[in-house]
């Protein structure tokens, strides 16, 4: 019901592009919001949310959604996840391209596009694939994929062939002015590790992934990114030495910029003792000097 009347109260409103975080009413009108605070003149509520102990804020965007349709509609569909994402407040999804077949032609993002538009929920974007079929070769077609939407091109976490592949794409988005998302670790570093590299892999005798996994491949980007002059964003980063050395290159000039998955905020390598299987993530949680 997009043309009703809503008053929300009592809730907790943030709003960063404002730069407003206090306990204020909202007033909606129209699908828009028509003021904050004190009641407007002449308004006159459809609905009113009590949203006392809530936080109010715009729509929350999840930058790396792997969706699960097409390909695996087994485990999700668009339509669920969509749903899923809008009652948690996330409002527009990101969608990786690792789907099945991968996001590196029109045709794919299109199917993915108006199954996301039937279903009327959370706005769904995707990110192309950076090379073809994800494979870390050829590049894939970045001009046909922009113009179809996508807002930027990743090769996820999938190996490339060779840093000069790794240049010659960033070179090749920086042509259609597209973001490309980097998701640094460095697979020889990483090996077969599955945990922080540190006493709790130890003790419990699982391999490790060092810091250095990371660090060094953000390294590696980094350079490559200021080489290019192209636009990066670093995903998923979790060592405070990475979130450094991008703040130092941004100080420099650096088009760049850079997310944590949000689970890294609050959970430490320490969480993973007793072998909890939920604690294995990639990139995996670190210690609480990185937090």
């Amino acid at each position: 019901m997009t043309d009703a009347s809503i008053h929300i109260r009592g809730g907790r409103l943030i709003d960063p592009a404002n730069g407003i975080d206090d306990e204020l009413d909202l007033f909606i009108r129209d699908g828009l919001v028509a003021c904050v605070g004190d009641m407007p003149e002449g308004f006159q509520a459809d609905e009113t949310i009590d949203a006392s102990g809530q936080v109010v804020c715009p729509g929350l965007i999840d930058l790396g959604v792997h969706l699960r349709e097409p390909g695996e509609e087994h485990k999700g569909t668009i339509c669920s996840e969509a749903e899923a994402a809008a009652r948690g407040g996330i409002t527009t999804l990101i969608c990786m391209p690792n789907t099945f077949p991968v996001i590196d032609t029109p045709a794919v993002w299109e199917l993915i596009r108006r199954r996301a538009k039937a279903c009327g929920s959370a706005r769904v974007l995707a990110i192309g694939a950076l090379t073809k079929n994800l494979e870390g070769g050829q590049l894939a077609e970045m001009g046909a994929l922009k113009q179809a939407g996508c807002v930027a091109v990743s090769n996820t976490r999938r190996r490339m062939a060779n840093t000069l592949v790794t240049r010659h794409a960033m070179e090749y988005a920086r042509t259609f002015d597209l973001p490309v998302i980097l998701c640094s670790e460095d697979p020889h570093l990483k090996a077969d590790g599955c945990v922080h590299e540190g006493s709790v892999a130890s003790r419990l005798g699982l391999p490790g992934i060092p810091s250095a996994a990371e660090t060094v491949a953000v390294a590696r980007d980094l350079a490559l990114t200021e080489h290019t002059d192209s636009r990066s964003h670093f995903h998923t980063l979790s060592t405070g030495r990475a979130i450094e050395m991008i703040r130092q290159a941004r100080h420099g000039g650096a088009r760049l910029s850079a997310d944590v998955a949000i689970h890294q905020l609050f959970l430490l390598d320490t969480d993973v003792d007793g072998f909890h299987a939920d604690c294995h993530v990639e990139p995996p949680f670190r210690t609480q000097t990185d937090r």
